[in-house]
């Protein structure tokens, strides 16, 4: 279990910095927030990928995760 939350934080880092480049214009969040915001895209595509079947194949969990990062970071911008 620690070694899912640790990889969450660190693919979620990377996953939430492609997304803040992704999404169009400025962002006005901090480091913290994108990084939990891609922690949770992490977490959630990886359960997606398991849900369906893939995940054992680490570029679409990637892609998954990274998509679900744009929507948590334009999420965390709105609020």
């Amino acid at each position: 279990m620690l070694f899912f939350l640790l990889g969450c934080v660190i693919s979620g880092a990377i996953a939430g910095g492609l997304g803040r480049l992704i999404l169009p214009g400025r962002q006005n969040i901090g480091l913290f927030a994108t990084i939990a915001a891609g922690a949770v895209a992490a977490a959630v595509g990886t359960g997606i990928a398991y849900l369906l079947g893939f995940a054992d194949k680490s570029i679409l969990v990637f892609i998954v995760q990274i998509v679900l990062a744009v929507v948590c970071v334009a999420v965390a911008f709105a609020i």
